[in-house]
């Protein structure tokens, strides 16, 4: 672990407000076609499918870049290449506004998408700045940085409407640069960037970053964020457009009430991070996966019209979902995708402090594919089905399996830790032995929440 001495609390919450303020803009910018996708959609009549994959287009670059990126600041520190990919998203950004055809909006989509490695980066340059203990809260409370989904989904519409979606993207591209020069001037590199120049050492090979990587464990908790972050980021890109097919509404309360998800789906990181801390990892996972498969279950009943053969004749009736209750459920399930997306990043920097950059980076990239894979299967979907909720049918799933496949995985490395255990008869006297939450000894506190 880099040595913290001398750096004061000031400094800290300075970077880290910094931090978060930057990656913010950068998730703003990523999202960005959640809303200038539904006019494009428009002048070039594009149908569902086409419409799906180009506002997950950006989140192809961003997710495939975030293990580069994140390599990158292990190596190099993360203000300088935090503010490089900042400048370089800005000029993609501005670029956009010139484009007039299908394949080349897709083009330029993978330029902006370079936004979305921004997490890959701020998670390994503020998790330097702080001490293991306080790291759960710290990343939680940058994580919050994707509160810009909703940024754009409340306050693009209105640019849009005013000025149209050409110079919409030109407002992101200057707001963007600022932030990158702010960024550059007004923070430090890390301390562990700063060790290792007084040492006189290389930075490592790229070789050894990826060697954690062999490990199941960072897989385990790819797989996870996958749901918890991809899902999120898909859902944050489709709502505008599930609003607008199924209840009818205009592009701005579409785009609002689409905020209304994100926004929790942001802020109560923080919120996360400090249960994990508190509570451990896993059990926070359990609270998350289960609450996301009651709401999408319910989500994804489609509209009914039943009609049963009464005493006096037939009687019919229908039976939907009201929008103020859809409303609800999508900021029920935001909330607790946000805690879950804390809980998987909580303990990456305790057990691969020299890898934050490399391990955060692919645990970022397999859950960014899922934001790229989910809104083109929704899009599809609708193509093929023709069913509305079937996007919510097909989280359902991910999020039963991903609920059976940690369960069963944590009774498995529980057998295999105490293998008596397994041994013994389930009777009622001894059931909460064989509960999962059950450990011996030191055994609780690594298990509870490491092996998530």
């Amino acid at each position: 672990m880099h040595n913290l001495e001398g750096i004061t609390r000031g400094r800290q919450n300075g970077i880290l407000g910094l931090s978060t303020f930057a990656f913010t803009v950068c998730f703003a910018v990523w999202t960005i076609f959640s809303i200038i996708g539904l006019q494009i959609k428009a002048d070039l009549g594009l149908n569902d499918t086409q419409f799906g994959l180009l506002v997950a287009t950006p989140v192809l670059t961003g997710s495939l870049s975030r293990i580069f990126l994140g390599i990158w600041t292990d190596q190099y520190g993360g203000r300088i290449v935090f503010t490089i990919l900042m400048l370089a998203t800005a000029v993609a950004t501005w670029l956009l506004s010139s484009v007039e055809t299908y394949p080349m909006f897709l083009l330029a989509a993978l330029g902006v998408g370079l936004a979305g490695g921004s997490f890959a980066v701020g998670i390994a340059y503020v998790s330097r700045w702080y001490e293991t203990e306080r790291q759960g809260t710290a990343l939680g409370i940058f994580g919050v940085g994707n509160v810009g989904a909703a940024v754009t989904n409340f306050g693009a519409p209105f640019l849009l409407v005013a000025l149209g979606w050409q110079s919409t993207a030109q407002v992101y591209s200057v707001i963007l640069a600022i932030t990158a020069v702010l960024f550059y001037l007004l923070t430090k590199d890390d301390p562990a960037v700063v060790a290792r120049r007084r040492a006189g050492e290389k930075p490592s090979p790229t070789l050894m970053e990826l060697e954690p990587l062999k490990r199941l464990q960072v897989w385990r908790f790819s797989l996870y964020y996958f749901f918890v972050f991809g899902a999120f980021v898909a859902l944050a890109l489709w709502l505008p457009r599930y609003y607008q097919g199924v209840y009818g509404l205009d592009i701005k309360t579409a785009g609002m009430l689409a905020a209304a998800y994100a926004l929790p789906g942001s802020i109560f990181r923080a919120l996360g991070g400090w249960l994990s801390d508190r509570f451990g990892a896993r059990r926070v996972m359990y609270w998350t996966f289960a609450a996301s498969v009651a709401a999408t279950f319910m989500m994804s009943y489609p509209a009914t019209e039943y009609i049963v053969q009464g005493i006096k004749g037939p009687i019919g009736f229908t039976i939907a979902t009201p929008l103020p209750i859809f409303v609800g459920l999508t900021i029920f399930l935001g909330f607790f995708m946000s805690l879950g997306k804390a809980a998987v990043y909580k303990h990456i920097p305790v057990y691969y402090p020299d890898n934050v950059g490399s391990v955060g980076g692919l645990v970022g990239m397999i859950g960014g594919l899922g934001g790229f894979v989910l809104p083109i299967a929704f899009g599809v979907m609708n193509d093929l089905i023709g069913v509305w909720t079937s996007c919510f049918m097909l989280l359902f799933a991910l999020v039963s399996a991903a609920l059976l496949w940690m369960h069963f995985a944590v009774r498995r490395m529980e057998r295999r830790l105490v293998p008596e255990l397994g041994a013994l008869p389930e009777l009622p006297e001894m059931a909460d032995i064989h509960k999962p939450h059950h450990h011996v000894g030191p055994m609780k506190s690594s298990a509870q929440g490491s092996q998530a």
